[in-house]
């Protein structure tokens, strides 16, 4: 639990609920969410509702509580790859006298807030408040999108050696991040769009720029992740072909070699057999003979394969 010290402008952390605290509730407990419904007075199955982790993005208010729920982007570890995901997050405001935050996973957008690095914040201001939460998750996803961009850069470098399926098995996890991405940001902007056409929130003028900017910023990290697919699917689809090209050029390249190998092998076979050879067969140059005669094919056969564009 935090507040505002107004007259020094820093927030403090609070060991009992006053009016004007932010509680900020991290996957909560049975008994914790029990305690909490309790102290703020508010439903109990309506709290365990709203923090389900598939809970869609929307804005909800009945009894002189405001529900704000949104998308955010995490990192989780999946097998090897730390990949981009999102999870809800809870805002509400409860009568005007709390602000409560709740999120199933640890996410980074609150650290600024509680480190006091965030200029014109106030527990007191929820409706601020509010706005500026959303307004970092938006800026968390724009660096998020930039560092899938750089690591789809990336993998473009091994696209012309590569014949693994870890390297396409990257990317495939960083497409999935950006449907992830894209279904979230397109969500948030409804409900950004119904706050700022339905008048569902009263706002001061700095609340309004507030909620401009947050606008902008989300309408920009949407029309990114867009690009980002696209450049990703092209990535994709370039980079199967060229394994496919590798790997045929690879098998080429040893079926050539076989073919080369395999001329000696089969002369000695023929000579190696039990029938008569006439001079051949007493002279004592004829195996010195024999050896220049199959190297000779092997070069002429591996030339005509190399112009074949085989070896």
């Amino acid at each position: 639990m935090y507040k505002t010290d107004e007259t020094n402008n820093t927030l403090n952390e609070l060991s009992n609920l006053e009016i004007n605290t932010w509680i900020n509730v991290i996957n909560p407990s049975s008994e914790e969410i029990v305690k909490l419904a309790e102290s703020l007075n508010i439903d109990k199955n309506y709290l365990i509702k709203i923090i389900d982790e598939e809970e869609q993005s929307r804005i909800d208010i009945k009894n002189d509580i405001q529900t704000i729920i949104i998308d955010v982007p995490i990192k989780v570890k999946n097998k090897n790859y730390l990949m981009s995901v999102t999870t809800s997050l809870v805002i509400m405001q409860i009568r005007n006298e709390y602000i409560l935050t709740i999120s199933t996973k640890e996410t980074e957008i609150f650290d600024e807030f509680i480190n006091n690095n965030v200029p014109t914040f106030s527990t007191g201001k929820k409706s601020r408040f509010t706005f500026q939460i959303m307004y970092k998750v938006a800026l968390k996803y724009i660096r998020d999108l930039k560092t899938i961009n750089i690591e789809i850069n990336n993998a473009e470098n091994y696209l012309k050696k590569s014949t693994q399926n870890k390297d396409l098995l990257k990317l495939m996890h960083l497409r999935k991040s950006l449907v992830y991405f894209s279904t979230s940001l397109k969500s948030n902007e409804l409900v950004l769009d119904r706050i700022r056409m339905n008048d569902l929130i009263t706002l001061y003028e700095e609340d309004q720029n507030v909620l401009e900017n947050v606008i902008i910023e989300n309408k920009q990290a949407i029309e990114m992740a867009q690009i980002y697919s696209g450049l990703l699917n092209s990535t994709i689809e370039a980079f199967g072909t060229i394994i496919s090209n590798n790997l045929n050029s690879i098998m080429k390249f040893l079926a050539g070699i076989t073919i080369v190998i395999s001329i000696p092998t089969m002369i000695a076979s023929f000579m190696g057999m039990n029938v008569p050879l006439g001079v051949f067969s007493s002279s004592e140059g004829s195996f010195l003979i024999l050896l220049i005669f199959s190297l000779v094919i092997s070069l002429i056969i591996a030339y005509v394969l190399k112009k074949k564009n085989m070896l």
